[in-house]
């Protein structure tokens, strides 16, 4: 499926993921997915695509944005939009699917193998596309749930779909390796 000498990027619909992971019940650890596919072959970019709620005073995934960035990928985001619809209810919009797709279709010049973890099917005609190119593309979602979370005509437009569930020794985060506070670290003087 992988040949060592590729050049590969990794394209992450970062909402899709979360969800996947979250289904199958575990986190994913970002440093170690990094190390996974980096032992594959010659890992040119991984990249993560999310939007933001920028009017929240704080978002839950500002220190996972920070930390990637920070750490080897290149993170792209945009902010969510809010609208009602034509029954009143409030919906909140945020897809970064062209982001990833003109991105993917840019970088596929300069690599070998496209590693896309989504599911979802709008990124199916992506996939076609950069096959033509004569690229090999593999796309990382899962079967294991009910129902699955990859779409059947994406899974099947792939060159290789690796699932998730397969993956999850390798990638996964312990629960145990949180990080500890200061405040939390033993003999640590209380706070007054």
């Amino acid at each position: 499926m992988f040949d060592e000498r590729e050049k590969i990027a990794l394209f992450i619909d970062g909402a899709n993921l979360y969800a996947t992971a979250k289904a199958l019940g575990f986190d994913i650890d970002y440093r170690r997915l990094l190390k996974e596919f980096s032992a594959k072959g010659y890992l040119l970019r991984a990249l993560y695509y999310t939007a933001l709620a920028e009017d929240q005073e704080y978002s839950s995934i500002r220190p996972l944005i920070d930390w990637l960035d920070y750490n080897g990928y290149k993170v792209a985001t945009k902010p969510t939009k809010e609208f009602f619809d034509s029954t009143g209810r409030r919906k909140v919009k945020g897809s970064m699917d062209i982001e990833l797709a003109v991105d993917a279709m840019e970088l596929s010049e300069h690599v070998d193998h496209i590693v896309l973890f989504s599911g979802d099917g709008d990124f199916r005609s992506l996939v076609e596309a950069i096959q033509r190119k004569g690229r090999k593309v593999s796309v990382v979602s899962t079967l294991q749930t009910q129902p699955a979370m990859v779409a059947d005509e994406l899974r099947r437009q792939a060159d290789h779909f690796i699932d998730l569930a397969n993956l999850a020794a390798r990638v996964s985060r312990d629960p145990n390796e949180r990080p500890i506070r200061p405040a939390d670290r033993p003999g640590a003087p209380d706070e007054a």
